[in-house]
């Protein structure tokens, strides 16, 4: 794909994804503190293919598969497992590193349905939230840590007064 074919999407294009991402980069805030927020990028590159919309970095490079709007009788999580797994990828492979991490296990979490299983299967829920999930250690001690949009909550102590200090220094509230 060539860069020139990507811009960055317009306000009220993408409203579902765009509400979705809000909620993610209250989780990217919560960890990266000091980067500017993920942005929503277009691709249009293709007449025979429809537009791609990407999770971006704040300089507009993204990895991964591209989304799309869901349809409107989707229900909302639709757009936010969409957007958390999007912008998992772009962090990941942008930052090498993973994220969000589970801080009780040290491994990486990732967008499920709420009260997923060890077994769980993709498709075969009815969970209405949808939340950072760790699959825990080899002893099925698998966990929703957090909804996703509020991990901030499930960060350890000094982390979470570390961010309160930030916001207070910066006059911004979380």
């Amino acid at each position: 794909m060539n860069h020139s074919d990507f811009r960055r999407a317009d306000l009220g294009e993408f409203p579902r994804l765009a509400a979705a991402l809000d909620t993610v980069n209250r989780d990217f805030a919560a960890t990266f503190p000091d980067r500017e927020p993920l942005i929503l990028m277009v691709w249009s590159g293709d007449e025979d293919i429809d537009e791609q919309t990407y999770v971006a970095m704040s300089d507009g490079t993204s990895h991964g598969n591209g989304i799309s709007e869901p349809d409107a009788d989707a229900p909302d999580r639709v757009a936010l497992d969409l957007v958390a797994e999007a912008a998992q990828e772009t962090v990941m492979e942008r930052l090498w590193q993973v994220w969000p991490v589970c801080p009780f296990h040290k491994i990486g979490t990732h967008p499920r349905p709420e009260g997923t299983t060890a077994d769980w299967e993709y498709g075969k829920s009815r969970g209405t939230r949808v939340v950072w999930w760790c699959r825990g250690h080899r002893g099925g001690d698998c966990h929703d840590l957090a909804s996703v949009g509020e991990l901030a909550g499930a960060l350890p102590g000094k982390q979470r007064r570390e961010l309160r200090r930030r916001a207070r220094k910066s006059g911004r509230t979380r």
